[in-house]
């Protein structure tokens, strides 16, 4: 017997789509900014005597952090929330620690 079946889909609310679209954007702007290469393959402007093309990869190690972990928090509230279906407050069949 599949989990899926005991809990009725009818009465859990959609995922809010508009939310999930930001999420995934948020996803794909880190890869898309350093995949075009040719945006940052340059020496010049120098900052603490790091070229160009070293800081703004740097600067990419936060900036892609903070885009996951806000993508991560649209997710969770973008995604209806499905009660565990048999809790009966045992650690018994159907249930998880």
């Amino acid at each position: 017997m599949s989990i899926d079946s005991e809990v009725d889909h009818d009465t859990v609310p959609p995922a809010n789509k508009g939310l999930l679209a930001v999420a995934a954007v948020l996803l794909a702007l880190p890869m898309i900014a350093l995949l075009w290469v040719s945006s940052y393959s340059r020496k010049d402007p120098v900052l603490w005597g790091f070229p160009f093309f070293i800081w703004y990869q740097f600067l990419w190690v936060f900036l892609c952090s903070a885009m996951t972990y806000t993508a991560y928090r649209l997710v969770l509230r973008a995604r209806p929330h499905r009660p565990m279906a048999g809790t009966t407050g045992t650690h018994g069949e159907g249930q998880t620690r």
